[in-house]
């Protein structure tokens, strides 16, 4: 029985809480940072298999801004939050505050490339900690990076960087609502071969 088959049965309720709760952290994290209200639409769960990820984003070939890091614990695996040119300036617009620089060298300043940054590893530690807590497995994120390219390369750059990774993610859709700005992320986590097992085991779903 296929990944996909057991969660059907799931119907991944355990999961879209744990998006609940992930969303609901990260925008308390964010309002402190940068001392404003963050509000963030409910998320949409699903999963999908490492090949889709691209296509998600718009195809391989799409420019994206991508944060990416490894997860470290009893659950290894690789994590990308995935913005596409125009959200990752609406994102440092709208909730940041921060005008993109037309006048630099690259797509974003090293301000904006932080920024951005931070947002990623906020969404990353929020969804993991949630995720940790119902699962009691330990999931740590580390330092995370940022890129600016197409998809595809990015994401045979994390192969290259993390080592091979599983076949399947769970997507989580985030989209940030500022000032009728509705600003739409994807969060990827591609769990190790080993590591789905470990987290459906954890969260109920049979192996059989």
């Amino acid at each position: 029985m296929s990944l996909f088959d057991k969660f059907e049965d799931f119907k991944m309720d355990v999961l879209k809480e744990v998006g609940n709760i992930g969303t609901g952290n990260a925008a308390t994290a964010l309002s402190r940072l940068i001392g404003k209200p963050v509000d963030m639409a409910v998320p949409k769960v699903s999963l999908l298999s490492f090949e889709d990820i691209a296509e998600r984003v718009g195809g391989s070939e799409q420019v994206v801004t991508a944060v990416f890091l490894r997860v470290e614990g009893e659950a290894p695996g690789n994590l990308f939050f995935i913005l596409s040119p125009e959200s990752a300036e609406k994102l440092l617009r709208h909730v940041l505050s921060i005008e993109p620089n037309e006048q630099s060298d690259g797509p974003f300043t090293e301000m904006e490339r932080s920024a951005l940054n931070e947002i990623g590893n906020i969404l990353a530690g929020s969804y993991l900690s949630s995720l940790a807590d119902f699962t009691k497995l330990s999931m740590a994120p580390t330092v995370p990076s940022i890129a600016v390219d197409m998809a595809g390369a990015i994401l045979s750059y994390g192969l290259m960087q993390f080592g091979h990774m599983g076949d399947d993610a769970l997507l989580i859709d985030t989209t940030f609502l500022e000032d009728g700005a509705s600003i739409e992320g994807q969060f990827f986590l591609i769990p190790d071969p080993e590591s789905f097992e470990k987290i459906f085991s954890a969260l109920g779903v049979p192996n059989e």
